[in-house]
Parts: structure tokens; C-alpha cells; sequence
């Protein structure tokens, strides 16, 4: 059986498997356990009951439970031996009770070895276009990012908390900029491009930044195994365009007309809380901690290599 000395059990080596945790199986969880699917025992929380065939169907353990009531979540503790916490935090508020409610689990038995925790590149706020590394403090405007900068500093918590024990975790935060792919529901801009959603003119312009869904897949993964502990890597690719370039690149690439241009001021009018909220930050995220620690290999270093691939591929 499993213990805090040795959480893989006492079995003989050649029977050993890791067990990993996906906690918000979504579609970067799925890409996620396509890749360990030959090196690990998959688990997966959900809070769908519906969703157990699917999960099975790509060899994945389906958990029953809800990040929102703690007592629902028992089942986990002591269950896995590496987690990658990829679930949203709530819908309202400053705090992130569901990442609490996690951790509390966690805490009851047997912890894993390592956690990597799925954050937001929103954490920084708005830096005026400037380069951001992971060094540069944290200053959220939005609630959603304050949430993230509460989850982080939990994690953070649950990790030190342990620190010296036989089973202290290590624990990789990935800060995630916006995720696209062609195979990705919403995960191009081409129904906003087909609405006539405007963008910024070039006097109030922002600086963007995007990941690849199979590349954030795989960073998840490199972090599970090279992921330095306590340590923050911004997970961006190398593009660095302003939205409204962008916004035009990929009208050419879906063949529908470029938005129209309007002034923030104008924005501030007409767009609802969360188009604005992407409006009004601008930076370039700095990647050389992803490309230098967790050694990946960017499979799309830009987003015209990205939305360039056909469909079915």
C-alpha cells in the first residue's frame, strides 16, 4: 500500500506507476493525457457524472466531485502521486476557495511529489507593453486575475507547509497567456472576426500573447518531471504582435473582413468588462525560463504557424 515514505507502495519496480491527478479535464487536460497515456495511470476529477464514459474512452479513471463542496472531494487524498490543477477558480470574488478546498484534500494523506498549477499571464496586469519576466511583481487589476494570484499563493502554502516532511512537494506554476488551436472549441478568432468586433486604433493598441494548446499540453508535462520547485514559468510562444495585427493577420488567414477601429475611449462604451479587460493590458511575456528549464521545444513558435496548419490535422 501507499505511504508517506513511499507513495508508488512497495511493489517491485517493474509494477510501479505514477498516478496522475488532472483537476479540470477539460480540453488541455485531454491533450494532457494523450501524452502520459503510455507513462502513468490517468485520474481525472469531474463534476459531471455524464462525462465517466468519455473519460474512460481515452483511458482515463473518472473521479466524481465538486471543487465547490469540500466534502465531495475525499476521495482524492492520498490518490495520486502527481497533480496538474488546470480547473478555473470561481465565477466572482477576489479568492479562490476551490483551489482551498483542493489543498485540504491534499493535505490528508500521502500528497504528491510534484504539482504544476495552470495560472494566468493577467497576474502582472498591465505593464504598458514592456517585457515581462517572471520576476516582475505581480499587480492583478481584474478580479478573475486576483483569483489566480490567491490560488498561486495557496499553492505556494501547501507546498511550504510541508517543506522537511518525507513528503514536501515540489510545485511548478505556469503562467498561461491565451490558448488557441484550430481543433480547439472557440480557440480561434474567427467567430469575433465574422461578429465585426473592433479593436483598438494604433494609439491605444496592446501587445498580446498566446500559447498553442498542444504546446501548453506538453509544457504541463515537462513541468510534471523538470519543473524547478517553487518556481514560475511564463508558458508564451514567441509571438509578439499587437492585437490589432493580429486581429488583421488572422481575417486574411480566415478570408473575412479586417475589424473595424475604434478608440479605448470608445471601447469603454460598447465592449463588456471581459473584451475590455484584454483591451486595457499590455506586455510581452519573456519565455526563455519555458525553452531553458523545462527544455520544450515549441511545436507552433508563432500563432501564423499555429493557425497556418490545416483543420484536420
Amino acid at each position: 500500500m501507499p505511504s508517506n515514505q513511499t507513495p508508488l507502495g512497495a511493489l517491485p519496480a517493474r509494477f510501479r506507476k505514477e498516478r496522475l491527478l488532472i483537476v479540470g479535464c477539460g480540453d488541455i487536460g485531454l491533450r494532457l493525457a494523450r501524452l502520459a497515456r503510455p507513462n502513468v495511470r490517468l485520474i481525472a476529477l469531474t463534476s459531471n457524472p455524464n462525462r465517466t464514459f468519455e473519460l474512460k474512452s481515452q483511458g482515463i479513471t473518472a473521479i466524481t466531485g465538486d471543487l465547490d463542496h469540500a466534502r465531495t472531494l475525499s476521495r482524492l487524498s492520498g490518490l495520486c502521486t502527481r497533480l496538474v490543477h488546470l480547473a478555473p477558480p470561481p465565477g466572482q470574488g477576489a479568492e479562490d476557495w476551490r483551489t482551498r478546498n483542493l489543498i485540504h484534500t491534499l493535505l490528508k494523506r500521502s500528497p504528491p511529489v510534484h504539482c504544476v498549477y495552470a495560472s494566468t499571464s493577467g497576474v502582472y496586469g498591465d505593464c504598458s507593453g514592456d517585457w515581462v519576466s517572471e520576476t516582475r511583481a505581480l499587480n492583478p487589476i481584474t478580479e478573475r486575475a486576483k483569483r489566480r494570484v490567491h490560488a498561486e499563493a495557496l499553492m505556494r502554502f501547501f507546498v511550504n507547509l510541508l517543506i522537511g516532511s518525507p513528503t514536501s512537494p515540489r510545485l511548478t506554476t505556469l503562467r498561461v497567456p491565451g490558448i488557441y488551436a484550430l481543433n480547439r472549441e472557440q480557440g480561434t478568432p474567427e467567430g469575433r472576426l465574422k461578429r465585426g468586433t473592433p479593436v483598438l486604433d494604433a494609439k491605444s493598441d496592446v501587445y498580446t500573447n498566446h500559447i498553442q494548446a498542444d504546446d501548453l499540453a506538453r509544457a504541463c508535462w515537462l513541468a510534471l518531471w523538470r519543473g524547478p520547485n517553487n518556481r514560475a514559468i511564463n508558458t508564451s510562444d514567441d509571438s509578439h504582435m499587437k492585437m490589432a495585427e493580429y486581429m488583421d493577420w488572422a481575417a486574411d488567414r480566415f478570408g473575412v473582413a479586417r475589424p473595424p477601429r475604434i478608440s479605448l475611449e470608445a471601447a469603454l462604451e460598447v465592449m463588456n468588462p471581459m473584451q475590455l479587460s484584454f483591451m486595457q493590458e499590455s506586455r510581452r511575456l519573456v519565455n526563455i525560463r519555458l525553452k531553458n528549464e523545462l527544455k520544450l521545444k515549441l511545436l507552433y513558435p508563432t500563432i501564423k504557424e499555429g493557425l497556418s496548419v490545416p483543420k484536420d490535422s
